[in-house]
Parts: C-alpha cells; structure tokens; sequence
C-alpha cells in the first residue's frame, strides 16, 4: 500500500470510523500504535514515514510514539486539548460557487466535523477549495470575530478552527 492510500485509511480510522477496524480511541483521539498496526496490515516503518511525510501534517503521535492521532479534522468527537488562541487579521476559506447562496445566508458551519476549518494562507485555501472545483477565496474577518467572543484554536498542523463563522464576517 502506498503512503497516500494509507493517509486516507488512517484519515478514515483516526477521523472518522475507528471501529470499522476494532480500534479504539481515547477520549483526546489517540490510538493505540501496536493495536492500530496489528489490525491494518501496516508496518511501523511505513507509519513513521507516512507521519512524517504527509504534506498536511495530519497525524501525531505522542512523544514515546505508542500513541497516534489525527490533528484536525474528526466527525466524531475528541478533546483535542486545544486552548483558544487570538488570531490574525484575517483568514481564509477555499470552496466552491454552489455553496456561495448557503454561505452568504447561514454562515460557515461545521456541518458532520468538529470544526470549521480555515487558513493563513490563501495558497491552502485555493487548494482546499480547488478540491471540489474552481476554487473562491472567501476572506474571514477572525480578529473581528475574536473581538465579538468567537473563539478561535490552532491545531498542531496549523490549521485554524472555529465553532461557525457568521455571515457578516465573510467577505
């Protein structure tokens, strides 16, 4: 199996659907590395490298490496350990010209993950956008927000997430 189609099968697991391959979660998201190896086939070497490879950053172990979870991300509910940090400025958001109406009306919302996931840089946000389609960079007024009472976290691959972006902080 290749790095990219074990990062989505880890994704899958450590975001998603732990139980679809018995392994369980604690309660701040982390598995069990010995137990995550023995019921997906993957062998540690190919674990480090996938951890340490991956473009996004998307998973961390623990510092003696016998735990593993993904940084950002889940439908399902973990305590990241996440305390609210002030952000910049601005932020960004990368998605498409059919979510445009929903987004002008309701806001961003998390829908199925924890969060809402946004960026520094709009060089992600196209990419994260560009995903689904032609990509538009919606700017998000954060420091504005921070200063209404939104609270705003930085994962530990430098993502920034929120609860729900209001219309009136989108531009």
């Amino acid at each position: 199996m290749n790095c990219v189609k074990i990062s989505k099968l880890l994704s899958f697991i450590l975001r998603h659907n732990p139980g679809s391959h018995g392994i369980i979660l604690d309660e701040y998201g982390y598995a069990n590395v010995d137990d995550l190896l023995a019921k997906t086939s993957i062998d540690r070497d190919t674990l480090l490298e996938v951890v340490q490879t991956n473009d996004k950053q998307r998973f961390s172990f623990n510092e003696d490496e016998t735990l593993i979870r993904a940084n950002q991300g889940h439908s399902i509910k973990v305590d990241l350990q996440l305390t609210p940090v002030e952000p910049p400025e601005v932020l960004y958001h990368g998605t498409v010209s059919r979510f445009l109406t929903s987004i002008r009306e309701k806001g961003l919302i998390k829908g199925w993950r924890q969060y809402v996931h946004l960026s520094d840089s709009i060089n992600t946000a196209t990419k994260v956008g560009q995903r689904r389609g032609d990509a538009i960079i919606l700017t998000i007024g954060s420091h504005k927000m921070w200063e209404a009472g939104h609270k705003f976290y930085l994962s530990k691959n430098k993502v920034w997430l929120t609860d729900y972006v209001p219309p009136e902080f989108i531009a």
